[in-house]
């Protein structure tokens, strides 16, 4: 498997109906992560612009992927393949009762 950066152009406006789908966007999302398809997935401060880390055997496939999102008919996608992802152990902090 490799790794894949998807970069995800958005409406810089949204109507009711892009609204309406982000409850199912996010179930698809959360969902993929669990799957381990997923690995990444980033919002823009702005909210015009999403990235998401994807696993899979080639581009189509990854595609493929993206093309189950709610919000697929709202996206402008392009992929990009990746040498390398390197991603950091979660980290958390022990707390001492000493």
């Amino acid at each position: 498997m490799q790794h894949f950066m998807v970069d995800i152009a958005l409406p810089s406006e949204y109507n009711e109906r892009f609204l309406a789908l982000i409850p199912s966007q996010r179930m698809r999302v959360n969902a993929l992560m669990n799957d381990g398809v997923l690995i990444g997935y980033s919002l823009s401060e702005d909210r015009t612009r999403l990235w998401a880390i994807v696993t899979g055997e080639s581009e189509r496939d990854v595609l493929e992927v993206v093309e189950t999102f709610p919000l697929i008919s709202y996206m402008r996608v392009s992929i990009h393949p990746l040498m390398f992802h390197n991603q950091g152990a979660g980290f958390r902090r022990v707390l001492s009762l000493n």
